[in-house]
C-alpha cells in the first residue's frame, strides 16, 4: 500500500488559485448591457452588471412638483419621438410647462378611424382630449399622484387603424419604412453594413389592431418584423384596453409615435402621396435602411457584406404578373420581353430571373431581391421587394404602366433608398425629376399593358455598364 503524503506548498497554492477562480467565474454571469440588435464584436462589453443581479424598474416615483417632463426628441407630421410620454385610461399625456414647445396635436395624433376622402371624413380624424392632452407638471401631479408604472426601453406606438397595415407594401415600404427612417435619424453614423449605436426596439403597441390584423395575406409583414427585431414583443388593442382598465398612469421611456392621418398634414405627403416621405426632412445617414436590410437578409442565410455587391455578376429580375388576372402585360409583349432579357443573358453573362413572387417561398423572395441589380415589373405588390436590393450606381427599378398612368408608390421608395427608378409607357420611359402626375386612366388595372422589350433590354445594358 502507498501512503498519502501531504500536499506541497506549491500544490496548495495552485488548489487555492483554482478554487478562487471558479468561484469568481460562477458569480460574474453574462453581461448583455452592450448588446445591440446587429452583429457586433462583444469583446468590448464591460462586465459591470450581472444578468441575475439586474434591478427591476417597474415604477417611477417623484416628489411633489417634480413630475418628469415629456421631451419631444424629434418631430415631423405623423412621426414623433418622445421621451417620458404618459398614458392614463387610454389617453396620451404630454407633460410640460412649456406647451408652446409641443407641435400641433393635429400633426401628432388622430382618432385613428379608417381613412377616406371628403370633408366629413377629414373632420372625423381630428383628435380631441380623449386622444391626447398637453398638461402642466402641476396638473400631472394632481392627475397621476406621485408615481407611474414604468415601460422602459424603446417603444413603437402605432396609432393607425388596420386599414392599411395588412398589406406588404404599406407595411414594409411605408409604415415600417417611415418608422425606421424616423428612429434612425438619431444615428447619422449608420454605415453601409448597417452598424448603429441605437438601442433595439423593445416592443410595439398596435393601439387599434388586434393580433390578426397586422399580418398580410402573403405572410411577409411578420417575417420582416421578426427578422429585423428578433427579441421584440407586440401588444395589441386588447392589451391597450387592459392597461387602460388598470386606472394607473404609465410612463414610456422613449416612444416613436406614428399616425398615418397626422402625416397627411405634412408638406412631403402632399407632394408625394406617401406618409413615409415626411421623415425624409429629418437628418440621417445615406445608409439608414442598411440596418434593417442586413438583419432581414441575414435570416435568409445571406451575407449582407457580399450579396448585391457590384463585383458580383449583375442580376436582372423580372417579376411577372401574367397569371394575376389584372395589371398584366399584353401576352405577346411579355413573351418578347423575356426573349430580349434572355438575349442579354446569352450575350453578356447577366443572370436573368423571370419569376412570379407568389410561387417562391418567403426566404427565396428576400434572397432573390437582395441579389438583384435591376428589378422590373408591372405596378404591383411584388415590387415591394425592391427594399431588399443593395443600393449602388447600377441599382435600378423599372416599372411598367398603362400609357398615361402613374403611381408614386415604388418610384418614391426607390429614390428614398438612393436607387434609380424608370417608369415605362410602351416604348417610352421617364425618371425623376421628369415624372408625370399621378393618374389611373382606364386600362391601368387591365390585362393589355404594352411594353417594348427591346427598349427595356437596351436600358438594362446601359445601366449595367455604369461603374
Amino acid at each position: 500500500m502507498h501512503s498519502l503524503s501531504a500536499p506541497t506548498r506549491r500544490e496548495a497554492v495552485l488548489l487555492i488559485f483554482v478554487f478562487v477562480s471558479l468561484l469568481l467565474f460562477s458569480r460574474i454571469g453574462y453581461d448583455t448591457t452592450g448588446i445591440k440588435f446587429w452583429d457586433v464584436d462583444k469583446s468590448g462589453a464591460s462586465p459591470h452588471t450581472s444578468a441575475l443581479g439586474e434591478s427591476w424598474r417597474t415604477r417611477i416615483t417623484w416628489s411633489s412638483g417634480h413630475v418628469p417632463n415629456t421631451r419631444v426628441v424629434s418631430h415631423v407630421p405623423g412621426w414623433t419621438i418622445f421621451d417620458n410620454l404618459f398614458v392614463l385610461n387610454g389617453t396620451v399625456f404630454v407633460v410640460t410647462d412649456f406647451p408652446s414647445s409641443i407641435p400641433d396635436r393635429l400633426t401628432i395624433t388622430s382618432t385613428a378611424v379608417d381613412i377616406f376622402n371628403g370633408e366629413d371624413a377629414v373632420n372625423s380624424r381630428t383628435p380631441g382630449d380623449r386622444e391626447m392632452q398637453i398638461i402642466s407638471t402641476s396638473q400631472a401631479q394632481r392627475l397621476f399622484g406621485s408615481s407611474a408604472e414604468s415601460i422602459d426601453g424603446v417603444t413603437w406606438l402605432v396609432n393607425d387603424p388596420p386599414q392599411f397595415i395588412t398589406h406588404y407594401y404599406h407595411w414594409s415600404a411605408e409604415l415600417f419604412f417611415g418608422f425606421w427612417r424616423t428612429y434612425s435619424s438619431l444615428d447619422t453614423s449608420i454605415n453601409e453594413m448597417g452598424k448603429s449605436i441605437l438601442p433595439a426596439l423593445r416592443r410595439i403597441f398596435f393601439v387599434h389592431a388586434d393580433a390578426d390584423h397586422w399580418r398580410d395575406y402573403a405572410l411577409m409583414n411578420q417575417w420582416v418584423l421578426r427578422s429585423a427585431f428578433p427579441s421584440l414583443t407586440t401588444e395589441y388593442s386588447y392589451d391597450w384596453e387592459d392597461r387602460a382598465a388598470m386606472g394607473r398612469p404609465i410612463m414610456l421611456d422613449r416612444v416613436i409615435f406614428t399616425d398615418r392621418a397626422a402625416a397627411m398634414h405634412g408638406h412631403h405627403f402632399l407632394s408625394t402621396g406617401r406618409t413615409a416621405a415626411e421623415p425624409s426632412a429629418l437628418p440621417g445617414s445615406a445608409h439608414w435602411w442598411s440596418t434593417i436590410r442586413a438583419n432581414v437578409i441575414r435570416v435568409c442565410g445571406l451575407d449582407p457584406n457580399v450579396v448585391g455587391d457590384m463585383a458580383q455578376t449583375p442580376v436582372i429580375t423580372y417579376i411577372s404578373r401574367q397569371e394575376w388576372g389584372r395589371r398584366m402585360l399584353k401576352q405577346e409583349d411579355h413573351e418578347r420581353l423575356v426573349e430580349e432579357l434572355h438575349k442579354l443573358r446569352d450575350l453578356y453573362g447577366y443572370e436573368v430571373n423571370v419569376v412570379e413572387m407568389d410561387k417562391l417561398s418567403r426566404a427565396e423572395q428576400f434572397a432573390l431581391a437582395a441579389r438583384t441589380t435591376i428589378m422590373m415589373g408591372v405596378h404591383g405588390n411584388g415590387l415591394t421587394s425592391l427594399v431588399w436590393m443593395r443600393p449602388s450606381p447600377r441599382a435600378t427599378v423599372m416599372e411598367f404602366f398603362f400609357p398615361g398612368g402613374f403611381a408614386q408608390d415604388y418610384e418614391y421608395t426607390t429614390r428614398a433608398l438612393g436607387m434609380v427608378h424608370y417608369g415605362f409607357w410602351g416604348d417610352e420611359y421617364f425618371t425623376s425629376p421628369d415624372t408625370p402626375e399621378q393618374a389611373y386612366p382606364p386600362g391601368f388595372q387591365g390585362t393589355n399593358i404594352p411594353i417594348d422589350g427591346a427598349v427595356v433590354a437596351r436600358l438594362c445594358h446601359e445601366r449595367l455598364l455604369l461603374q
